[in-house]
């Protein structure tokens, strides 16, 4: 009898003690929607007839029941002041009582883009909410968390011969820079004779004496072959000359610059003139992919990065260092370390490699940071105006391409601030996953002002491409949660490629023409 009472304890109450849930803030990546795929059906429908009594209080409700990336606890600054800051791995989670779980192959570890094909669905049965502290794990010493969807997935392996048994990790690792067959979400072959055509195309232009960048720019718009992105991007940031012949003086030269710049500089972090931007820095750096072991080595965030922000920050004082910059190294840090690295970027020890080599991806990585902000360097001065009025411009052109969706955003009193801001300041790295941001910023670095001017059609098309489960949320809270934990963490080129082609469209539309989208 008490066995029973037990089993229907765990039956009725499907938030077991310790059991993971989701948190909803900037430092999060997005939910993936095979695992939680009752996210956007099973959330309660509230009474649509008592919303205007909570107008008001609406989004200071929300904000309370939420945890922002943005905030600093009085330990972080303890953290900070001691005498010595410990390694900044994930915290362990506390070991809590649980169900009984029957021991998982081996295979658990293996990439989640080898456990469940793109094509796969996993359907849902309606025991799944009820059974769900049965299946629930935590998770030990770094291994894999098993969750109700994850049960149902490998059930749906047993039947398929053509699929491996093995469970689908909570948080899958997807590879920053990976191969093209992993990109691509129709699983195509590693090399098409396409993509070999347009490698050589790239590989002719930049070994010309004087690379044509128009031609380049017209070339990169729909993605750059890994094999030549970190010399192409070099050049479209206006880091490297066109002259083939100068390139290697310039890349001496700068790379010393920078160098100087650090003995010059980087004493003075503990001075009190800028101890608070310091401060500010070393906090913010563990936070950039936490789920990433590359930028949890402490040689990555203590040395390259924290040196990279802070330089820029005491030589941008108009500006300063401002929250969000810090993701904006990560990508061209993995590009330039790509260049080096032929697999697993993501676990890759990058103490391995020769300091020389090392300090050179610190050097590029900070002049190509550098050319990309001084395009945008009003999204981070004070108010932080340039941001501003690109959420007012997404409004506006948001009412005139789908007023149904601004109209329910006006219905449930959300505004585009509280959503489009980090959207426009982090320049949508929050909402997806980093290899797809590499594939954009091929395109944005191929436009004339792509970072400060393509980029509001970018986030225009990507609210629109999200439509259908935003006109299903009918409260508040549950709009803000989607619009934070977007479901793209299995979007690849092709997503990418088609997010981009509609901004296009709208940009051809409305760039030249804004009283097309002024009221």
């Amino acid at each position: 009898m008490a066995t029973d009472n037990k089993i229907q304890f765990w039956r009725r109450n499907a938030k077991v003690p310790g059991s993971l849930q989701p948190v909803y803030g900037a430092q999060h990546p997005p939910l993936d929607p095979r695992i939680h795929r009752t996210f956007l059906k099973d959330a309660p429908k509230p009474n649509t007839l008592s919303i205007k009594s909570k107008k008001a209080s609406s989004f200071h409700d929300f904000a309370r029941s939420t945890n922002d990336a943005w905030d600093i606890g009085d330990d972080e600054d303890d953290d900070f002041l001691g005498a010595a800051r410990l390694s900044s791995l994930p915290p362990q989670l506390p070991s809590t009582p649980q169900p009984p779980v029957p021991p998982q192959s081996s295979s658990n570890n293996l990439n989640v883009t080898e456990a469940l094909p793109t094509d796969s669905r996993a359907p849902q049965k309606p025991e799944c909410r009820r059974d769900k502290a049965k299946t629930d794990s935590r998770p030990t010493n770094g291994r894999v968390v098993k969750s109700c969807s994850e049960a149902q997935l490998s059930t749906a392996a047993v039947r398929s011969p053509l699929q491996k048994q093995q469970s689908l990790p909570v948080r899958p690792i997807i590879p920053l820079v990976a191969r093209i067959s992993d990109q691509n979400a129709s699983g195509a072959p590693p090399m098409t004779v396409r993509e070999k055509s347009r490698l050589d195309k790239f590989r002719q232009l930049l070994a010309s004496p004087n690379t044509d960048l128009e031609e380049l720019r017209k070339h990169s718009w729909s993605g750059i072959p890994r094999e030549v992105r970190p010399i192409t991007w070099r050049l479209l940031s206006g880091y490297l000359p066109a002259n083939m012949e100068r390139r290697e003086l310039v890349l001496k030269r700068k790379r010393e610059e920078y160098f100087g710049f650090i003995e010059q500089y980087y004493h003075s972090r503990t001075d009190e003139h800028h101890r608070d931007t310091y401060r500010q820095i070393h906090i913010d750096i563990p936070r950039t992919n936490p789920l990433i072991p590359l930028f949890q080595q402490p040689l990555v965030q203590e040395v390259v990065f924290e040196r990279i922000l802070f330089i820029w920050a005491i030589r941008h004082p108009a500006s300063g260092y401002v929250q969000g910059i810090n993701d904006l190294v990560t990508p061209f840090f993995v590009v330039f370390l790509s260049e080096f690295v032929e697999e697993d970027v993501e676990n890759f020890e990058v103490s391995a490699l020769p300091l020389e080599t090392q300090r050179n991806i610190e050097a590029d990585s900070f002049w190509c940071m550098s050319k990309l902000l001084d395009g945008i360097q009003d999204n981070y001065t004070f108010a932080q105006p340039g941001i501003q009025i690109k959420v007012k411009a997404l409004e506006e052109l948001v009412s005139r391409i789908d007023e149904d969706v601004h109209s329910h955003f006006q219905r449930y009193e959300v505004e585009y601030l509280q959503f489009a801001f980090r959207w426009m300041n982090n320049l949508l790295m929050r909402e997806l996953p980093l290899r797809c941001t590499i594939r954009l910023w091929d395109t944005y670095q191929a436009e004339a002002e792509g970072f400060s001017h393509f980029h509001l059609y970018v986030c225009a098309a990507f609210l629109i491409e999200w439509r259908k489960e935003i006109l299903s949320m009918v409260d508040f809270q549950g709009l803000l949660m989607l619009l934070q934990n977007l479901p793209t963490i299995h979007w690849g080129n092709e997503e990418v490629g088609l997010l981009l082609a509609e901004a296009y469209r709208l940009k051809y539309m409305f760039a030249d023409a804004p009283n097309h989208y002024r009221r």
